[in-house]
């Protein structure tokens, strides 16, 4: 017999429970029964903890960066610096990269033992021979060094079928894929018109169960503080999305239905050693947007489906307050994620990359109420020295740093294997070097450049705001905050203005750029952020 089986039927009694009335809904596990309420409050002192970062890892250490199956060489990649830092949590995916493809020791799933290609030191075979498991190892260090341990599952990624080099060798290796092409959203010669033809369709019964059993087992087999339903990696699960169309209510319902199982499941795993085992969900930070990709997050968040919201991932839709704001109201953490900058002209990308611009970053998801920051695709900055991960969780400390704020730092680029237009959906500022604002002669264009509320700490500081364009003009009239400003410094197309505190706001301000109707032809704005500078 499946040993799913009893867990589901629990899980479905319990979801007719949280139908007819959340607080009486209750959970038998064993021989006792606990309310849906009283799970909650079990829950709340590990949901309460502090995270004042948490250091996502995508798990491409044993598979592309050992020479060798060393469980330390295995830390000292990317783990052993965040020992003595602001990292409070490390969310690790075993790779993933394809469902059922796996750096840990699964038997549910595939280990991912290639070494075709860009994989020829994938060390998962000698690691397997050694006894060395990369997912207990983290666990391992993660108790040793006081810091709380999630395991991150992808929930659909696919790196597998994209236009990378790399992406025919792991598909090939992938088993479970081959042998059922039909639940894929595509096939290599029929590619969906939107997403990747690899991914799985969570409408099958069969994806659906093959997912729950990879959660199930790694809860019953690590120690772990909890599980990471990472939705934005990537985030296409249904033929609907697939076709360029909104997820229908049967898509909705089957993805929730299998929340309600890992919930439950959870639950019963962390009752069994008496300590709870926590669900985090990564999603589109937009509960319209989320929606229509088959994701139903507030209705997760009140049913008490999820503990911590990770919010964003390689796009933005909303400013943090909108996100936080979200979770607290239904009692769930708010962490945002904050992924590198997608901007890809190489200029724009590394001002956006700088110490500074994360500084600002962080300070603004410190200023919007948030319970901590989210660190994705952040390695750049690991066993270097740099003092981020002692800043990044420290909002009184990041006050005193210089720091630069951006028009927008991610750019509006999709997810690299394609999603749902999310265009309709995006309410905050999108002006970067490859989404400039054209300026047609005798008219205006304006962006908006948010700061964090608490504007006081600037007080006495240099702050210099710089703005590109092209062609340069000398006809443009700036006004901030409908107050014209005179530039301080003009250069190859670059206008700079030492603005004094009092012209900026907490929150969001407005820069209005104007041309003169000589002008010869359209201006177009390209750049536009403060530079914060301790005096």
């Amino acid at each position: 017999m499946n040993k799913a089986l009893p867990l589901l039927c629990c899980c479905v009694l319990l979801s007719f429970a949280f139908a007819g009335n959340a607080d009486s809904a209750e959970l038998q596990i064993g021989s006792s029964s606990v309310s849906a309420v009283s799970l909650k409050t079990w829950r709340k002192p590990a949901a309460d903890r502090q995270r004042r970062i948490i250091f996502n890892n995508d798990g491409a250490e044993p598979v592309v960066k050992m020479t060798r199956p060393s469980a330390q060489d295995f830390l000292d990649l990317r783990t052993s610096a965040l020992a003595d830092t602001q990292v409070d949590s490390i969310f690790y995916c075993p790779r993933c990269s394809g469902f059922g493809l796996f750096t840990h020791f699964t038997k549910v799933g595939q280990v991912f033992t290639s070494k075709e290609g860009r994989y020829a030191n994938n060390q998962m075979e000698a690691l397997l021979r050694e006894g060395i498991d990369p997912l207990q190892v983290i666990v391992d260090f993660c108790r040793k060094s006081g810091k709380e341990v999630f395991c991150s599952f992808r929930m659909n990624d696919n790196h597998d079928s994209t236009k990378a080099d790399y992406a025919p060798l792991i598909f090939r290796a992938n088993k479970w894929k081959n042998e059922h092409p039909e639940f894929l959203l595509g096939s290599i010669d029929k590619k969906p018109k939107i997403g990747a033809w690899g991914a799985v369709d969570y409408s099958h019964p069969e994806v659906r169960d093959l997912a729950f059993r990879f959660a199930e087992e790694v809860c019953q087999n690590y120690d772990l503080d909890g599980i990471e339903l990472d939705f934005f990696r990537h985030p296409v699960f249904f033929k609907s999305n697939s076709t360029g169309q909104p997820a229908t209510d049967e898509d909705r319902a089957a993805m929730t239905e299998l929340l309600v199982r890992i919930r439950a499941m959870a639950d019963a795993e962390g009752k069994k050693r008496g300590r709870p085992i926590l669900i985090a969900a990564r999603t589109p930070d937009s509960v319209d947007y989320a929606r229509a990709s088959g994701l139903e997050i507030e209705k997760w968040m009140a049913d008490d489906l999820i503990d911590l919201y990770i919010a964003s991932g390689s796009f933005q839709l909303n400013d943090w307050e909108t996100s936080v704001a979200l979770g607290h109201k239904h009692g769930v953490k708010v962490y945002p994620s904050l992924d590198e900058s997608r901007v890809s002209e190489p200029d724009g990308k590394k001002r956006r990359m700088t110490e500074m611009a994360y500084r600002g970053r962080a300070a603004d998801v410190w200023a919007a109420g948030a319970d901590g920051v989210y660190l994705y695709n952040f390695f750049d900055y690991l066993n270097s020295d740099s003092e981020l991960l002692n800043e990044l969780g420290d909002a009184k400390k990041l006050a005193t740093l210089d720091q630069d704020y951006f028009g927008s730092v991610r750019g509006v680029k999709n997810s690299s294997a394609g999603n749902l237009p999310f265009q309709p959906f995006l309410n905050i500022e999108t002006l970067t070097p490859e989404t400039p604002k054209t300026i047609a002669p005798g008219s205006s264009a304006t962006a908006k450049l948010k700061l964090p509320k608490d504007f006081s700490p600037f007080k006495g500081d240099t702050l210099r705001l710089r703005m590109a364009f092209e062609p340069h003009s000398k006809s443009l009239k700036i006004a901030l905050n409908g107050k014209v400003i005179e530039a301080s410094s003009t250069q190859k197309g670059w206008l700079e203005y030492t603005v004094p505190r009092e012209s900026l706001s907490g929150g969001e301000n407005t820069v209005q750029v104007s041309t003169s109707e000589e002008e010869p032809k359209a201006v177009k704005w390209k750049e536009l952020y403060l530079e914060v500078r301790r005096d």
